[in-house]
């Protein structure tokens, strides 16, 4: 094959990168500025607004990867590795943030959604293997997983809220106005427009990934679940990038949780839009692998919350950085030997 017709499918892959992260840039000002006029706190406002909006191009690059391109490896491979890669982003955050650990910053509430994120995965991750030996109950041509990820997302959001709400009082009394000049309407305006760009970009992906797949010789579920899951992960990556910069760690920490669990309940969204049948059942149970990489991750995050230690090695990251980063290496490793 000819040099530029093997560069196309990169090029686009690095423009639709470059799109959403640029669009989750916005969102993380944006939404800022939405939860300081409405008064909700940095960790709320990043579980449930920056969650659900940077986990739009998951939502978008699902949907369209199961109906239009026909690859729902694409699908599972996005939502799962885009978990993975989130988990991964706390080692860039504890790099950025120089004063001390970011685990040692970092709220303990956040123990609520990581606990929520370890159920969500370890039940993908089951059925991922029941469907191996095609044991999944199904209703209809949609898994009996689908409509129990939704009940768990939705109770979730419901612990959360809860205990947000008792939050809300002293985070109003520490936070002073940051953004005078910025009316509402205009935040709002200006969010929207951004989760557009980054709706287009989701909806693009899966013809890329495909043709990205095809012109390397790579499996689909290699490509979704490196790639692609790292383009749609773009928006999480700017937003902590940003939220370094305004020194709301929390808030960084919040929208990466939050989207892990938003993410594994896209995969109902998917299972509901693949009519062939349960979505699980036909695609690679190799999957399976990124969904526990995601726990075990998700545990060392804990661990790291819990005992708070201020190491830093070469004064950089704490050994729970590296711990994720090794994690996250050997799960790209091992999918990639998979692939061969």
């Amino acid at each position: 094959m000819a040099a530029p017709e093997l560069l196309i499918p990169w090029a686009e892959f690095l423009l639709c990168a470059a799109l959403i992260g640029m669009a989750g840039f916005r969102l993380s000002r944006y939404g800022d500025v939405i939860a300081e006029k409405t008064g909700l706190s940095g960790s709320w406002i990043g579980l449930i607004l920056l969650a659900t909006a940077t986990s739009l191009p998951e939502l978008i690059t699902g949907v369209s990867a199961v109906t239009v391109a026909a690859a729902p490896d694409i699908a599972a491979g996005d939502v799962l590795g885009s978990c993975v890669f989130n988990l991964a982003i706390l080692v860039a955050l504890d790099f950025l943030h120089r004063h001390e650990s970011v685990y040692r910053r970092a709220s303990q509430g956040h123990l609520l959604s990581a606990g929520f994120g370890i159920i969500l995965l370890g039940l993908v991750g089951i059925n991922l293997l029941l469907a191996d030996k095609d044991i999944v109950p199904a209703l209809g041509w949609v898994g009996l997983y689908s409509p129990l990820l939704g009940l768990l997302y939705m109770f979730s959001m419901r612990a959360v809220f809860l205990y947000e709400r008792e939050q809300m009082a002293s985070f109003a009394e520490e936070v002073t106005e940051q953004y005078p000049g910025i009316r509402l309407r205009r935040a709002v305006m200006q969010y929207l427009a951004a989760a557009a760009v980054v709706v287009g970009a989701g909806a693009w992906l899966p013809s890329i990934g495909t043709a990205l797949a095809e012109t390397m010789g790579w499996h689909k579920s290699f490509v979704g679940t490196l790639f692609i899951a790292a383009a749609t992960s773009m928006p999480e990556l700017s937003v902590t990038i940003g939220a370094v910069r305004i020194r709301a760690v929390d808030m960084a920490i919040a929208n990466l949780l939050g989207s892990n669990l938003f993410n594994v309940c896209i995969l109902a969204v998917d299972d509901l839009a693949f009519l062939p049948g349960p979505l699980l059942s036909h695609v690679s149970p190799v999957h399976a692998l990124s969904a526990f990489s995601a726990m075990v991750m998700t545990g060392i995050f804990i661990v790291g919350l819990l005992y708070r230690a201020n190491t830093r090695l070469f004064r950089t990251v704490g050994w729970v950085s590296i711990a994720l980063l090794l994690v996250y290496l050997g799960n790209a490793y091992v999918l990639y030997l998979h692939d061969r």
